[in-house]
Protein backbone atom coordinates (compact mmCIF):
# COMPACT_ATOMS: atom_id res chain seq x y z
CA UNK A 1 0.00 0.00 0.00
CA UNK A 2 0.93 3.75 -0.67
CA UNK A 3 0.10 6.83 1.06
CA UNK A 4 -1.16 9.66 -1.26
CA UNK A 5 -2.73 11.79 1.09
CA UNK A 6 -2.81 12.91 5.23
CA UNK A 7 -5.21 15.49 6.11
CA UNK A 8 -8.05 15.62 8.03
CA UNK A 9 -10.61 17.63 5.60
CA UNK A 10 -13.61 15.27 5.00
CA UNK A 11 -14.58 17.15 1.77
CA UNK A 12 -11.08 16.26 0.21
CA UNK A 13 -11.20 12.74 1.59
CA UNK A 14 -14.57 12.01 0.32
CA UNK A 15 -13.89 13.61 -3.35
CA UNK A 16 -10.55 12.04 -3.26
CA UNK A 17 -12.50 8.70 -2.35
CA UNK A 18 -15.27 9.34 -5.09
CA UNK A 19 -12.75 9.95 -7.57
CA UNK A 20 -10.45 7.19 -7.14
CA UNK A 21 -12.95 4.68 -6.69
CA UNK A 22 -15.15 5.93 -9.92
CA UNK A 23 -11.97 4.85 -11.79
CA UNK A 24 -11.55 1.69 -10.03
CA UNK A 25 -8.99 2.00 -7.76
CA UNK A 26 -9.78 0.28 -4.36
CA UNK A 27 -9.14 3.13 -1.47
CA UNK A 28 -8.21 2.70 2.36
CA UNK A 29 -8.99 5.95 4.19
CA UNK A 30 -7.00 5.18 8.12
CA UNK A 31 -7.47 6.92 10.86
CA UNK A 32 -11.61 7.65 9.71
CA UNK A 33 -12.60 6.90 13.58
CA UNK A 34 -10.26 8.73 15.53
CA UNK A 35 -12.51 11.51 15.87
CA UNK A 36 -14.20 9.06 18.83
CA UNK A 37 -10.88 9.29 20.87
CA UNK A 38 -9.97 12.93 20.24
CA UNK A 39 -13.42 14.33 21.14
CA UNK A 40 -13.73 15.25 17.48
CA UNK A 41 -11.72 18.34 17.09
CA UNK A 42 -10.27 16.99 14.00
CA UNK A 43 -6.36 16.65 15.10
CA UNK A 44 -5.51 13.33 14.13
CA UNK A 45 -5.15 13.33 10.08
CA UNK A 46 -6.82 10.41 7.96
CA UNK A 47 -4.42 9.16 5.25
CA UNK A 48 -5.59 7.65 2.07
CA UNK A 49 -4.05 4.46 0.72
CA UNK A 50 -4.15 2.69 -2.52
CA UNK A 51 -2.71 -0.41 -3.62
CA UNK A 52 0.93 0.12 -4.85
CA UNK A 53 0.12 -1.06 -8.32
CA UNK A 54 -2.27 1.94 -8.99
CA UNK A 55 -0.46 4.24 -6.97
CA UNK A 56 1.13 5.65 -10.47
CA UNK A 57 -2.55 5.80 -12.05
CA UNK A 58 -3.87 6.56 -8.78
CA UNK A 59 -1.71 9.89 -8.39
CA UNK A 60 -2.07 11.10 -12.49
CA UNK A 61 -6.15 10.99 -11.80
CA UNK A 62 -5.98 13.43 -8.35
CA UNK A 63 -3.04 15.83 -10.44
CA UNK A 64 -5.43 15.79 -13.63
CA UNK A 65 -8.43 16.54 -10.73
CA UNK A 66 -6.03 19.42 -9.96
CA UNK A 67 -5.36 17.59 -6.39
CA UNK A 68 -1.47 17.17 -7.10
CA UNK A 69 -0.58 19.59 -3.86
CA UNK A 70 -1.72 17.82 -1.65
CA UNK A 71 -0.25 14.48 -2.62
CA UNK A 72 2.52 13.42 -0.43
CA UNK A 73 5.79 12.27 -1.93
CA UNK A 74 6.02 9.06 -3.52
CA UNK A 75 7.68 5.98 -1.73
CA UNK A 76 10.33 4.24 -3.79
Amino acid sequence: MEELIRCNDPVLLTAVEALLAGAGIEVLILDRHMSVLEGSIGIFARRVLVDADDAPRARRLLIDAGLGGELREATP
